[in-house]
């Protein structure tokens, strides 16, 4: 029997030799590569199964430091420890430790730089780093990323979870995205402590209890008709602007950018490429014809270096995001928002017409919520939608 063993021990290490593994016992092996390279590997069992661990190269450690090393994982196997995870283990806390020096603040710095190009707003940047700067900074800013827990999120968003719901949401889920970051870049390990579902939901009342969204203010839409014809008593770019936005239903950031390159007065169409809008997708606008009559006044005043339609101050610039409200301010309506206006288009064209909501909607540049009939819905229906643009420029004129 005991022959056997040896014959069979001996087979074992002849084959082990054959592939280039040299066993010094005890599950030690140096290990020979075609290029000539050697490492010590070590080879123990884990739930009926081998499993092969570096121990390093033979060039750093000679054979009376890989046994010694050896016989530690041994002792480790020998008390039901993995040693491959408890290695990656310690491997993963030294690198936390080693973290410790990286603050919440340079982290979140990091991931606006890292995350900036990607942002179609140029603003978004800023308005990150004021809603830190503001509400995070002074509580977490300079602590490291790893330290962060519930405590400290909670610290930051309750003082402003009940008085400012809507940004206490933004820096929240702010704060989890930057977490979440630090995270996959070795930063802190475990779960994220400003996560909201099955979380902070548990311990803070949904925003949408704590106060009613307040939607922006917009006119009655048999007012607009009034509203219109004071607006073109207004002689400046800013006027002409508002009267566009509203003759096409547009957003203020679309008309504000837009540029003659996108204007097709043949065609009578304006074409937003996905870049500039928010939904991400091509967007065409038909023109009416008292939206064709704006540009065209816009046309004949525009200087040969003119790129955008309603130019701004500064030579080369858009007028400003502050122009439509400080105009309305002017005419004494500082009631209500531009962007209302998109809710007093939506609410005419569903009390006063017989258009489908679909159409509507896709004339706000609303991305359609029924996947169903997305689906069957392929085309932007650019010529009801041009009907239906016509008609509204009919009602307001």
């Amino acid at each position: 029997m005991a022959r056997a063993i040896g014959r069979l021990t001996a087979l074992k290490v002849d084959k082990a030799k054959r592939a280039g593994m040299y066993p010094d016992g005890g599950g030690l092996y140096l290990r020979v590569t075609h290029s000539g390279t050697k490492n010590w590997v070590f080879r123990f069992m884990l739930n009926g199964r081998p499993r092969w661990m570096g121990v390093g190269p033979l060039h750093t450690i000679g054979l009376a430091e890989a046994r010694n090393r050896a016989a530690g994982f041994r002792l480790q196997r020998h008390d039901a420890v993995d040693p491959i995870e408890r290695r990656r283990a310690e491997r993963l806390q030294a690198r936390l430790d080693a973290a410790n020096a990286v603050t919440f603040k340079e982290c979140a710095a990091r991931y606006i730089a890292s995350h900036r190009a990607g942002w179609r707003n140029p603003k978004h940047a800023a308005q990150w780093q004021a809603t830190l700067a503001t509400h995070a900074e002074p509580v977490i800013g300079g602590l490291s990323a790893q330290a962060i827990d519930t405590a400290l999120v909670l610290k930051v968003l309750e003082p402003i979870w009940t008085t400012k719901p809507e940004t206490a949401g933004r820096v929240r889920g702010r704060i989890e995205s930057i977490l979440d970051w630090a995270k996959v870049r070795g930063y802190r390990a475990g779960e994220n402590p400003a996560r909201w579902r099955g979380h902070l939901d548990k311990l803070l009342p949904p925003r949408s209890k704590v106060r009613r969204v307040e939607h922006h203010a917009a006119l009655p839409y048999a007012e607009l008709p009034g509203f219109l014809a004071s607006l073109r008593e207004q002689e400046s770019i800013a006027a002409r602007a508002l009267e566009f936005a509203i003759l096409t239903a547009a957003r203020t950031g679309e008309v504000i950018g837009a540029r003659w390159g996108e204007m097709d007065l043949l065609d009578k169409t304006w074409t937003l490429i996905a870049a500039r809008m928010k939904s991400g997708r091509q967007h065409r606008v038909p023109l009416s014809a008292p939206a064709l009559a704006i540009l065209k006044e816009m046309q004949a005043h525009r200087h040969a270096d003119d790129a955008f339609v309603f130019p701004g101050g500064k030579k080369g610039r858009p007028l400003s995001n502050m122009a439509f409200l400080m105009l309305l301010r002017r005419m004494g309506r500082g009631n209500v928002t531009a962007h209302g206006f998109r809710s007093s288009f939506r609410d005419w064209a569903a009390e006063r017409t017989n258009f489908p909501a679909e159409v509507a909607e896709m004339a706000l540049a609303h991305t359609v919520s029924d996947k169903t009939v997305a689906a069957y819905n392929r085309s932007d229906l650019f010529d009801k939608r041009r009907r239906l643009m016509q008609a509204w420029a009919d009602f307001l004129t």
